[in-house]
């Protein structure tokens, strides 16, 4: 069996957690923050886990990782 390429882009977005889930970082914090809130942008900094019904489908695009 031949070798599955690694998606280069989705390896540089996620992580491996201790425990094997898949970290991500959270959307809506790049630009046009002046009419978030300090709470709603605080919360954006931290990392996000990858959701359950999405993980079978990240897994096949890092399968190394």
């Amino acid at each position: 069996m031949p070798k599955i390429k690694t998606l280069r882009s989705a390896a540089k977005r996620l992580r491996k957690t201790g425990t094997g889930k898949l970290v991500r970082k959270k959307a809506y914090a790049s630009h046009i923050l002046t009419k978030k809130t300090t709470k709603r942008k605080r919360k954006l900094r931290k990392a996000g886990l990858v959701h359950k019904a999405d993980f079978k489908s990240m897994k096949k695009l890092v399968p190394y990782l």
